[in-house]
């Protein structure tokens, strides 16, 4: 299976391992997964820093350094994920979500998140 990973995925690899279930936090770690980080993730991150809502030491580039650490691939924003993103019902507001949402949908990626929004949606999600 591919299993896409929530923005705060990434983040709380960087340092809270504790809010991870043991299953989830086995799947994240086994190399024989094949997981994914959306670009809109980094986006996402950027932001938050920007505006000063997040501070993660080493910035940007340690959430993508985190990513590259554990074989977690670079899932870029596709036009078949736009297509999908249009057709979604509004069960979240949240930008980074839905298109995390469309993404997942669009490649049948299981997403990886703990946001209680994202089950709303008719998708394979796991935490």
């Amino acid at each position: 299976m591919k299993y896409l990973l929530d923005t705060h995925v990434i983040i709380w690899i960087l340092g809270d391992k504790e809010k991870f279930s043991d299953k989830t936090f086995r799947i994240i770690i086994d190399p024989g997964n094949v997981k994914y980080v959306s670009i809109a993730s980094a986006w996402e991150v950027a932001i938050k820093i920007g505006k000063g809502n997040l501070r993660l030491d080493g910035g940007v580039s340690s959430f993508l350094r985190t990513t590259d650490r554990h074989g977690i691939k670079l899932l870029p924003i596709k036009q078949k994920h736009i297509k999908t993103l249009e057709t979604l019902p509004l069960l979240h507001r949240d930008p980074f979500d839905r298109i995390l949402v469309a993404s997942a949908m669009s490649e049948s990626m299981c997403l990886i998140t703990a946001d209680i929004n994202i089950p709303l949606y008719d998708i394979a999600c796991l935490w």
